[in-house]
This record gives structure tokens, sequence and C-alpha cells, in this order.
């Protein structure tokens, strides 16, 4: 079989409005050239279309004309490599899903480890910002609860009272697995992110999680927040 007849095969059982790049036909990088060629054949024929370079997805029509793929599917193909997770939406898009925020971000932040992610497709503009650690399939939205506390000064419209129920819940929901390895990517956070945190525990009384966080801090230390007035045990963790 020829690579042609292979990409066409495999594009074949994608579904409608999935997004896909060359990494993810399972192609050598040796047969990239014909790959292009192929494709090229299939956008004129209609069969696909392309997004960005290297970026394409299968159009699907409806009575109301065609649906364009979701922005979660169009950033798919830059927050993954196969099917490992290297990067992840952060920032005021990612404060806003949270709740936290109402601001629609004109840009998006894609947070990586190992990469700096530039995206233009279509409408979506995404630039890039580093991860404070290695970015996988489990920890992702850990990092991007721990992004939020150590943006929380900066995000704009931000109601203190409902951060706090929103944080709070947020870690109600960990396991104490997940938990535990919160706390873990916390000490390499900014100390500020680690007293919120620490704040938010011991106010929801999980005493046995806080020790750790307490002891990375500096004691002479002041952290100013502005969710700091909802926390009643502010005190204990020199918030302002």
């Amino acid at each position: 079989m020829n690579t042609a007849t292979q990409i066409a095969n495999q594009i074949k059982l994608f579904p409608l409005g999935k997004t896909f790049g060359y990494k993810d036909l399972k192609i050598p990088k040796d047969q990239y050239i014909t790959a292009a060629k192929a494709l090229e054949r299939l956008q004129k024929k209609g069969l696909i279309k392309k997004v960005a370079n290297g970026k394409f997805y299968k159009p699907q029509s409806t009575v109301f004309g065609e649906l364009k793929p979701s922005e979660t599917e169009l950033l798919k193909p830059y927050l993954f490599e196969g099917n490992s997770r290297i990067a992840y939406v952060t920032g005021a898009s990612l404060y806003n899903q949270m709740g936290l925020t109402r601001q629609v971000a004109a840009k998006i932040k894609i947070a990586s480890r190992g990469k700096r992610i530039y995206v233009q497709a279509g409408n979506i503009k995404a630039t890039p910002v580093k991860s404070y650690v290695e970015v996988t399939n489990d920890n992702f939205q850990q990092l991007g609860f721990l992004d939020a506390l150590k943006d929380i000064n900066k995000i704009s419209d931000l109601d203190p009272k409902s951060a706090v129920v929103i944080l709070s819940n947020m870690i109600k929901e960990m396991s104490k697995k997940k938990l535990a390895e919160t706390i873990e990517y916390a000490l390499v956070y900014p100390p500020r992110t680690r007293a919120i945190l620490g704040a938010l525990l011991e106010n929801l009384q999980k005493y046995e999680s806080i020790q750790t966080l307490k002891e990375s801090l500096n004691p002479f230390s002041e952290y100013k927040t502005v969710i700091g007035k909802e926390l009643p045990i502010r005190e204990n963790w020199n918030l302002v």
C-alpha cells in the first residue's frame, strides 16, 4: 500500500470535525513530502481542510452550512504529541472556564515545559508560557489550579468571595493522591502560591496537608492577595 492510500484510509476513519497533523497519520518523517502532496490532493477534493501549517480537519456539512471544529478540537494537535499531553491552556481563558472571571481573552496562553507553542488557526491565537513542571495527561488540571492561585491578583473582575468558594470546591474534589501531588507541584511555584494554597487547606480543616507548605515558607515574609480577607486564618499564612 502506497503512502497516499495509507493516508486516505486513515483519514476515512477520523470523525468529522477532528483535527489532525502529520504525527497522527503515523507515517515516517522521510515520507512527509509524499504525505504533503497527498494531503494537498485531498484538500482540492474538499475531503479535508487546512487550519494551520501541518494541521487539518475533516469538514462537517449541515443544512446550516459547514460546522468548523470547536476551539478545543482546534487546539488539540498543539497540546498533545500522539496520546501524550505536553501542554495545557492557562491564563484568562482557563480562569474564565473555572468561573473566576467573565473576561474573554483575545489571546490564549499555552503552558508547556519543553516547547514554546504559538497558534494561529482561524480566529484562534495563542502564545506560549513555560509551565513549572512537565505536563502530563494526569496533572494538567492541577497545574491550571495552581496557575490560578499564582495569578489571583491579576485576574480581571474577580470576586474574592466567589473565588474562595470556587477554589475550595476544586480542592474538595481532589482525591488524597491528587491533593498530595498538587502540594508537591506547589513547592516549585512562587511562595505566595504556596501560602494561598496553605490558607485554603487550613480553612477547609485539612490540617494534615499543610505542614509541608508551612515549612517551605519564610515565616517573616508577607504575601499580598485579593482573597486574603475572605480567609479567616489568613494571618497564619502571612496573607495581607
